[in-house]
């Protein structure tokens, strides 16, 4: 775990929203933690740390930087070429 993740997990006590905003940026999960932290505050923290740990799952999988949040909690590898993986084939 490193301070950047302690931070975040500050912020997800504090504010649940923005530390989701955070992690996956604008995006469906922002607006169902902002819903989730309105209908309840537990809700809201229980999304936002569900968030922090699929991201930290990414980290420990891909690296530092190596992956691309897709949404719903969902992380895909960065492609670590210069260029697009199709360039030059035929589909």
């Amino acid at each position: 775990m490193r301070g950047s993740d302690v931070l975040l997990i500050l912020v997800a006590i504090i504010f649940p929203p923005a530390a989701a905003a955070f992690v996956a940026g604008c995006s469906c999960d922002l607006l169902i933690n902002v819903c989730l932290t309105i209908l309840g505050y537990i809700p809201g923290h229980i999304h936002a740390f569900w968030l922090i740990y699929k991201r930290m799952q990414a980290e420990e999988r891909y690296g530092r930087g190596g992956f691309v949040y897709v949404g719903n909690g969902a992380y895909q590898p960065v492609n670590n070429g210069g260029a697009p993986a199709s360039y030059g084939t035929i589909n």
